[in-house]
């Protein structure tokens, strides 16, 4: 893949597992689609942030890229939404942020392990 498309792939898979996260989340607790953008503006917030701080760094790597993008739409989502009165109860933290770390994380995991297969094969 040319490297100058690696980013915008990076970000399109982080932000539909974002929408993914959300949809799921609200889908588990039988709440209807009315509320989605609301659910997501706090942690959409914290990933385009996490991206901004991650720029000029490889989008795929785990290390510093994937735990800067995961931490920043974890805090600054919890965050956002407690300034706007949505819930921030400890087990929904524990959950947000081990689901994102399995998303945000997982993808790059597999990405950097794929790639590696694909080198010693070339090798």
């Amino acid at each position: 893949m040319p490297s100058r498309l690696r980013p915008v792939l990076a970000w399109a898979i982080d932000l539909l597992l974002l929408l993914a996260f959300v949809a799921i989340g609200r889908a588990s607790h039988g709440e209807g689609p009315a509320g989605f953008f609301l659910t997501l503006l706090p942690f959409l917030v914290g990933l385009q942030s996490g991206w901004l701080l991650r720029a000029g760094r490889d989008p795929i790597r785990i290390v510093p890229s994937g735990l800067i993008v995961w931490a920043s739409t974890l805090v600054l989502g919890m965050l956002l939404r407690a300034l706007t009165g949505q819930g921030v109860a400890l087990s929904f933290v524990i959950v947000t942020a081990l689901v994102l770390a399995a998303f945000l994380l997982g993808w790059r995991a597999l990405a950097l392990l794929i790639n590696r297969v694909r080198a010693r094969r070339a090798a």
